[in-house]
């Protein structure tokens, strides 16, 4: 679907009438208008339009009350879809969704660094022309590009300013996919886009206040507050994995010394177990150390209960800044739950201030090795059926 169209789908009214269809489906007309507060005329003539646009449908399934049996609205929810990207660090990976997030097409690539701006943008585009070609679906028929990047991200612009592990900066990603492909990108870190992907496809009801915090190659961390997806005054809000846990500890990718990446992604756990282990075993990783600990090794044990305890300082101090409903753990070392997870629990439990804030639930994601995948995809959902979530 061109820029121009998908940005003439877009209305407040439209929006609210597309969100109260897809949330409350089968839905009359009358019904909306009750529930929405706009009058029957607007709603009738949006919904007209609407159907023209092939985004909803209509059956007679309502029940009667007396009369003609009401015509009753759905999402026609195959009829367009989404290219989801998740970016970095160490691979792209891209998928082709419908509007439920079911995924028909996939592909990936790894990031073979050192790398350049132009050719991390290869990639990118390689991938998403893969996709393309997998679908053989008519280009008008797709609403946008969703992108998840890791690194700190300058969502007006879709431009990825730091992406310190991969050692880059300024890349203009969505000056660049807009052009090469003409159609609507959006670009928003990885770890935001899990937490809006959580908040839409994650099944948690209607949580005020979310944080989603990914635990991988790097740590980072999405808030939704009230319902809106929260950057902060310059776009930095939820660089979790760079809260200072040791100022003497090790020197993290960002510079500072010893941030809670440098204690709990996988490289750190890979790290802390060949020193744990006195190098008994040669180039370690941090799915090894998992494997190692299920055959029961106790070093690896221990060392997981600790990333755990790790991990729950660093989400009581997260606790006790922003005081969420919810936590949402993912990424690679959320694998270990079996070891970390109670840890974790414990942690909380010990040091948050209040009975009422140790109980905040604290789970790991549902929506597996898709999360931020699935996220990005929400990125032109929201757009297109929620006008309420937008930048804090």
């Amino acid at each position: 679907m061109q820029r121009g169209t998908f940005q003439l789908m877009k209305s407040v009214n439209k929006s609210i009438i597309l969100n109260k269809i897809r949330t409350s489906e089968p839905i009359s007309r009358a019904q909306i208008a009750k529930e929405t507060k706009l009058t029957p005329p607007t709603v009738s003539s949006i919904v007209k339009e609407l159907i023209e646009q092939g985004l909803v449908s209509e059956s007679t399934l309502g029940q009667s009350s007396g009369g003609r049996k009401p015509t009753m609205l759905h999402i026609n929810t195959n009829t367009f879809y989404v290219i989801g990207v998740d970016a970095g660090p160490e691979k792209i990976e891209c998928i082709l969704t419908d509007l439920t997030g079911e995924i028909f097409h996939r592909t990936s690539s790894l990031l073979i660094t050192p790398l350049t701006n132009e050719g991390f943008i290869s990639v990118l585009k390689e991938n998403i022309y893969t996709i393309l070609q997998l679908s053989k679906i008519n280009q008008d028929k797709i609403i946008g590009i969703g992108m998840a990047m890791h690194g700190v991200v300058d969502v007006e612009t879709g431009t990825s300013l730091i992406a310190p592990i991969l050692n880059l900066r300024d890349i203009p990603i969505k000056e660049v996919l807009e052009e090469e492909f003409n159609l609507t990108v959006k670009v928003e870190n990885d770890a935001r886009a899990m937490a809006l992907g959580e908040s839409w496809f994650g099944g948690h009801g209607d949580a005020a206040s979310m944080v989603a915090v990914n635990i991988g190659r790097g740590v980072g961390a999405g808030v939704v507050l009230n319902g809106k997806l929260y950057h902060g005054a310059q776009g930095i809000a939820g660089e979790f994995g760079h809260m200072t846990i040791d100022i003497n500890g090790d020197t993290c990718e960002c510079g500072n010394r010893g941030c809670l990446q440098t204690f709990v992604s996988g490289s750190a756990i890979a790290r802390r177990a060949q020193e744990a282990l006195n190098g008994r075993l040669a180039e370690l990783t941090g799915k090894e150390v998992f494997e190692l600990a299920l055959k029961g090794d106790q070093a690896c044990i221990h060392l997981l209960h600790e990333t755990g305890n790790i991990i729950g300082i660093g989400l009581t101090n997260l606790i006790h800044l922003i005081n969420p409903s919810k936590i949402i753990l993912g990424g690679g070392v959320m694998k270990s739950e079996r070891f970390i997870m109670p840890a974790i629990i414990e942690a909380i439990k010990k040091r948050v201030l209040t009975n009422e804030a140790r109980e905040t639930l604290v789970t790991v994601t549902q929506l597996g090795d898709d999360a931020t995948l699935l996220g990005a995809v929400s990125l032109l959902l929201v757009e297109l059926f929620d006008p309420v979530i937008k930048v804090g």
